[in-house]
């Protein structure tokens, strides 16, 4: 299996990763087509539906967050070759898994089969609690009744399902994907993850593990697939980490200290990184000069990383994100493996 990367997509990154404003349609074209040109396998953008309340608090307008399925079938016209992940599709955000099924199916069409799912609970339970100010649910369980769903959708002729939160009879949902297998990956650090990645989806996708705590789960995760009886080889282990090359590593870590990346990393010690308390993001995430990026890229290539999904890129404008993309293309991918 050759080592895949790609770039974390700006779909919902405004007051998150990168200023307000960020994100033009202009921009996403931009960026996606520029992808296309570096080389990278996909773009994976992100699922928000309201604003963060530290977002709220740092910047007077809100941001723009697009809905992923959408700008992927927009982007599907400006691009030929380049994938579309979603990086993560929040399922406990979106009631209605036969539409979700529905909208995935169209863009998969739509775009000649470049789709990837990505799924999970999201960084924020606020947003959910906003969508859902009444709901009592365990948004895992909900994400994983959820793929179950999905999956019988797109390979049964006529599906039902009784589920605890999905429910649905004798739909027949057609056409299916076009894709005769569309690839669907847990996203999350839980190790309940691990469990659902084991026993039904095609890859893994945490975010900003460090190195060892990365090697041993993936080799937790080895254990559970051959116990599922599923070939652990054909699973993308594809974790998402931050990319900011410098000249030398000080001043790598030091620009990177300046961007909104940063920032958003620190926020998310209170939820997705609340384990990582001790530890410099910096010195987890592929930050520094090039041979401190491939050195630490190639000790992920070698802890069981199969695909380096959404690099996502610390710039604080699109000419340094493109600037960055085009830098680790070529200084730094030719080094891997």
């Amino acid at each position: 299996m050759s080592l895949l990367y790609s770039v974390g997509f700006p779909t919902g990154m405004e007051g998150l990763t990168y200023p307000i404003p960020f994100s033009d349609p202009e921009t996403l074209v931009e960026i996606a087509q520029y992808s296309e040109k570096l080389g990278y396998h996909s773009i994976w953008g992100n699922d928000h539906m309201t604003t963060q309340h530290y977002v709220r608090a740092e910047f007077p307008v809100p941001p723009r967050f697009w809905e992923p399925l959408v700008t992927y079938a927009f982007l599907a016209a400006h691009t030929t070759t380049l994938r579309f992940g979603t990086g993560v599709l929040v399922l406990p955000m979106r009631r209605d898994i036969v539409v979700t099924a529905k909208q995935i199916a169209t863009l998969d069409h739509l775009s000649n089969g470049r789709v990837e799912i990505g799924v999970g609970v999201g960084a924020y339970r606020e947003e959910f609690e906003a969508l859902n100010p009444d709901g009592q649910v365990h948004r895992g369980d909900m994400v994983e009744e959820g793929v179950k769903a999905l999956q019988l959708l797109f390979s049964e002729r006529s599906a039902s399902f009784d589920g605890k939160y999905y429910k649905f009879k004798d739909v027949e949902l057609y056409p299916k994907t076009k894709q005769a297998h569309l690839p669907i990956y847990f996203g999350g650090n839980n190790p309940n993850h691990l469990r659902r990645t084991a026993e039904s989806a095609d890859g893994w996708v945490p975010a900003g593990l460090p190195l060892e705590t990365l090697r041993r789960m993936v080799q937790e995760l080895k254990g559970m697939t051959e116990a599922a009886g599923r070939d652990f080889s054909k699973l993308q282990i594809a974790p998402q980490y931050v990319v900011h090359l410098g000249k030398d590593q000080e001043s790598a870590v030091a620009r990177y200290q300046q961007s909104q990346m940063f920032k958003h990393f620190e926020s998310l010690r209170k939820s997705t990184l609340k384990g990582q308390a001790g530890t410099k993001s910096e010195d987890i995430n592929l930050v520094g000069s090039v041979q401190t990026v491939v050195d630490r890229a190639n000790a992920f290539r070698e802890a069981g990383v199969t695909h380096f999904l959404g690099l996502f890129f610390a710039a604080n404008s699109v000419a340094e994100l493109k600037d960055q993309m085009q830098m680790f293309a070529e200084e730094v991918r030719p080094k891997i493996g």
